[in-house]
């Protein structure tokens, strides 16, 4: 529950009093930067997602309904900006994992580096291809770990919905894998 001073700073903060939106950005970059960082890993770019949610905000304030979810809206905004920043992005962590992997993989055979990067490729191709909502229920379990229930909070959905969609979607990436790899 949001206490009365933060109310009353999201209140002016809407009217635009930019020291209200200062106090709010203060409050909320640890958990917002936190929310990015897990799931980019990368300080750097977290904090550049940070500046993008607290922009975001200051657009889009007015169209929160309720000011006792903006903790909630802020972190599903921070959430949203780092699966594209993730998504958007994957060449150049591609150059990050080839030198990681080589690094620590001296002695698997060429032939088996090479195959696995160009599975890693291909799935990233295949996440890309697919639906926004069908992308993030799948790196979300898969690659960020989040438990049904997580996911559940994260989405605003039941567990059963929630399995539901990681089946459509498994079956959609798995369709558009055989397509990637058929040359389509």
């Amino acid at each position: 529950m949001m206490d009365f001073e933060t109310l009353e700073l999201v209140r002016l903060a809407r009217t635009g009093d930019q020291h209200a939106f200062g106090e709010l950005v203060l409050k909320y970059q640890s958990m917002v930067f936190a929310t990015a960082f897990r799931r980019l890993r990368n300080r750097t770019t977290a904090a550049e997602v940070v500046q993008d949610v607290f922009i975001q905000m200051l657009r889009k304030l007015p169209q929160l309904r309720d000011d006792t979810l903006l903790e909630p809206w802020l972190r599903k905004i921070a959430v949203r900006l780092s699966i594209n920043r993730a998504v958007r992005q994957p060449r150049e962590r591609l150059g990050e994992e080839i030198a990681l992997d080589s690094a620590m993989a001296q002695s698997a055979p060429p032939l088996d580096r090479m195959m696995a990067r160009e599975n890693a490729d291909q799935l990233r191709e295949g996440l890309e291809r697919l639906r926004a909502l069908d992308r993030e229920t799948l790196i979300a379990f898969y690659f960020e770990g989040r438990s049904l229930q997580e996911m559940s909070d994260q989405f605003a959905s039941p567990i059963g919905t929630i399995k539901r969609r990681l089946h459509t979607a498994r079956i959609r990436l798995r369709e558009t894998l055989s397509e990637l790899q058929l040359g389509g």
